[in-house]
């Protein structure tokens, strides 16, 4: 039969649409690309399974102001053709944000996620992601989308490059001190290597040809003996892993005199275990409180850790590190909530809501951190950490920490 639609119904049909947007966010949808087999493994297996312990935190405790983060967690072992093939899945499933990993794959997918307006939270810290605009000529494609929590390996890089001039003046050092970068022919180890060697050189050090380590471990003594052979003084590490544990032990084998420095995912406690007894110590770029730090926030860390498996008595800073990033995008969701809708977009100018931002629960733990649409460097602060391991006994301790200048020409690169 045929029925009339009142004024009346017309507007509780209005009601009714005007309320869908709200009923859809109990629950959004979020991909998670995570390597626990790969190449990168190594650390892979402890960042990863830190978002998503975090976000089953975060579900338990109200989620996104009572809207639950549904999360599709999967290792794609490091390969780019796979998590391609998961991102536009996920796409088909309304994700409305990705939390990413590798720097090939999060370099690969920049132009995808802009157009599709997907904020991503990557593991790979590429200087290359930082320029939202591509307004410098340095940035490979303008990334608006592109997020991630902590220092660039460039930044990461220059700051190593910083401690070293300072340790070698204030070791008495002669003349011009030597740099080289060892890593893998690959996007993560050459993402900084340019960028790097160029404040290197501005710096005062003479910089050497780069020496092309494998991201896989094994038998490295004749890089070793080529970074001996050139004089290299200070020695960039651009892998993580077996591949350092491989390098620092090839080179105590031939007596190679070098101070090693590493990037964020090269040097930990774990590393440092597997590397043994050695007269060498080895520098490193944190950016997070560490286990065991007295910091209100490692409160909730313990909290998230324990929850996931009370069996664990101790966490990397990596770890550390996915938790920290988890709860970024939690509360840019929050704003957007609030502000519109869970939405891609809306998520993004959720990021650039906070100036100096540090997530609620995270006090002490995560370094206070500014995005904003015009730079995408949450943080020019990085701390530097010395690793060693005498008799078996492995010391962690921070050394330094500098606040690099937010330079223009350092923009996406």
């Amino acid at each position: 039969m045929h029925k009339t639609l009142t004024l009346a119904g017309a507007a509780g049909l209005a009601v009714v649409a005007a309320a869908a947007p709200a009923q859809a966010e109990d629950s959004v949808f979020v991909g998670h690309l995570m390597d626990i087999t790969g190449a990168t493994g190594f650390v892979g297996k402890e960042y990863g399974p830190a978002i998503r312990d975090a976000i089953a935190y975060i579900n338990a405790n109200g989620g996104v102001d009572g809207t639950t983060i549904d999360m599709d967690s999967v290792d794609y072992a490091y390969e780019v053709p796979r998590a391609i093939q998961f991102y536009k899945k996920w796409l088909q499933q309304d994700m409305v944000a990705l939390q990413g990993w590798g720097t090939g794959d999060t370099e690969a997918l920049i132009s995808f996620v802009a157009k599709d307006e997907i904020p991503v939270w990557s593991a790979s810290y590429s200087g290359h992601l930082t320029d939202p605009s591509g307004k410098n000529p340095n940035t490979r494609k303008p990334a608006p989308y592109n997020f991630f929590y902590g220092p660039s390996y460039s930044d990461g890089c220059r700051a190593l490059a910083q401690w070293a001039m300072d340790d070698w003046t204030a070791n008495g050092g002669e003349g011009m001190p030597k740099f080289v970068h060892t890593g893998d022919n690959h996007p993560y180890p050459n993402a900084p290597k340019d960028a790097c060697a160029a404040y290197a050189a501005e710096l005062g050090f003479e910089v050497l040809n780069p020496v092309v380590v494998s991201l896989k471990p094994g038998d490295f003594k004749a890089q070793c003996l080529t970074i001996q052979e050139n004089g290299a003084d200070y020695a960039y590490i651009g892998n993580l892993g077996p591949s350092v544990v491989s390098l620092f032990k090839s080179c105590d084998t031939v007596g190679t005199d070098v101070q090693f420095m590493a990037n964020i995912w090269g040097g930990d406690q774990k590393t440092m275990e597997a590397i043994g007894t050695t007269d060498r110590n080895m520098v490193f770029v944190a950016a997070n409180a560490f286990w065991g730090d007295d910091a209100p926030g490692m409160e909730t860390v313990r909290a998230i850790s324990e929850m996931a498996d009370p069996s664990v008595d101790f966490r990397t800073h990596h770890y550390i590190r996915g938790v920290c990033t988890a709860f970024y995008m939690k509360e840019a969701m929050e704003w957007a909530k609030a502000n519109g809708g869970i939405t891609g977009p809306n998520i993004k100018q959720g990021m650039y809501a906070q100036a100096d931002w540090v997530p609620e629960g995270l006090e002490g733990v995560c370094i206070p951190s500014t995005w904003t649409a015009e730079d995408h460097r949450g943080t020019m602060t990085v701390n530097v950490y010395r690793g060693t391991n005498v008799d078996g006994t492995v010391g962690i301790e921070r050394v330094g920490q500098t606040t690099l200048p937010r330079r223009e020409d350092w923009l996406g690169w």
